[in-house]
């Protein structure tokens, strides 16, 4: 089924309820830079209503997340007539917010966590995935279960409430 916004593929799935004090937003998005737009919009929209407010520094940091994987499944991940899938949670205890972007290239995988380098000053990308190691409280990748490709996934702790 194909969704009315351009770049979107597929159905939203969101879960919360008072038993699982979890929320969760999962959508397909097309393999293009208007894909990865979507998503990061979508992803900011959402955080907004599960009490992640716009304009806060969790906010804006969990953005900048989603907006580096799913940039990087885009220019790395992408494979012809195939989607990248993001999938973010949010629990609430301990509030953490994992971010999930799954493509189906499985021959190009990001460094690991204790592999990422700076580049050099004249380097005009490969900035990413220090962002998200500096923004996450942990990250890494898998192989993708069900077929060809990586998952890359970035935890955030949300700031203690009181």
């Amino acid at each position: 089924m194909t969704n009315q916004l351009p770049g979107a593929v597929g159905t939203v799935r969101s879960a919360a309820s008072a038993d699982a004090p979890s929320r969760t937003f999962e959508m397909r998005f097309t393999s293009t830079p208007r894909g990865a737009r979507l998503a990061r919009r979508l992803a900011a929209h959402r955080l907004d209503a599960w009490g992640v407010p716009y304009g806060t520094g969790p906010h804006e940091e969990i953005v900048v997340i989603v907006g580096e994987l799913t940039a990087n499944a885009v220019r790395h991940g992408h494979v012809g007539g195939r989607d990248f899938h993001l999938r973010m949670e949010v629990t609430t205890c301990p509030g953490t917010v994992r971010i999930e972007v799954t493509d189906t290239r499985g021959d190009r995988t990001p460094p690991g966590p204790a592999e990422v380098r700076a580049p050099g000053a004249e380097d005009g990308g490969g900035r990413g995935l220090l962002l998200v190691a500096g923004l996450a409280a942990r990250w890494g990748w898998c192989p993708r279960c069900d077929g060809p490709g990586k998952t890359v996934w970035a935890e955030y702790l949300l700031p203690a409430t009181g």
